[in-house]
């Protein structure tokens, strides 16, 4: 997801990596955890693969080496994939990676988009409906868990119905 949301990033402008730490933890917190330990070792590895290059900045104030990071079009590719893809992953990590696609959904066509909502929607829905979620424990704190947690998904699934309306207006 680190590498979704660092690919994204530099979509909209080449960075330096304080800066794209900083862009991360506002934009993506509630999403994923960065840190510099992460960030640079990606950095590293985007550039190895030639998703990214680095442009040196000799005037930069952030960082020693005055390092900027800009995707590249192998690059965009790479994250134009990761987008579109649905990997098997755990209910957690499955809605953090769609608000992170989420996030960068201005850079993907309408049908892109809509697919990715709908597709996000199907599987609120599954969660929904699905047999664990009638029987609510006898432990007090853990039936309001549950509430909540069904009370979450509901608000999911209404905000992604209204997003799906609004996609499927621009496509007309």
């Amino acid at each position: 997801m680190l590498e979704l949301a660092t690919l994204g990033l530099l979509q909209g402008e080449p960075l330096n990596g304080y800066r794209l730490k900083q862009q991360l933890e506002l934009f993506m917190s509630g999403c994923i955890s960065a840190n510099y330990g992460a960030i640079y070792p990606l950095m590293r590895r985007l550039e190895q693969k030639g998703l990214i290059c680095v442009i040196i900045d000799p005037e930069s104030k952030h960082g020693a080496s005055g390092k900027i990071y800009r995707i590249t079009a192998t690059g965009k590719a790479r994250w134009h994939q990761k987008m579109m893809e649905q990997p098997q992953e755990s209910w957690v990590h499955a809605r953090s990676r769609f608000m992170i696609k989420f996030f960068f959904f201005s850079y993907l066509e309408s049908a892109e988009r809509l697919k990715l909502l709908e597709n996000r929607l199907i599987k609120c829905q599954s969660r929904l409906a699905d047999k664990d979620m009638e029987e609510l424990p006898d432990d007090p704190y853990q039936a309001a868990a549950w509430q909540r947690f069904k009370l979450v998904i509901e608000t999911e699934i209404s905000w992604l119905s209204e997003q799906i309306l609004l996609e499927q207006k621009k496509l007309v």
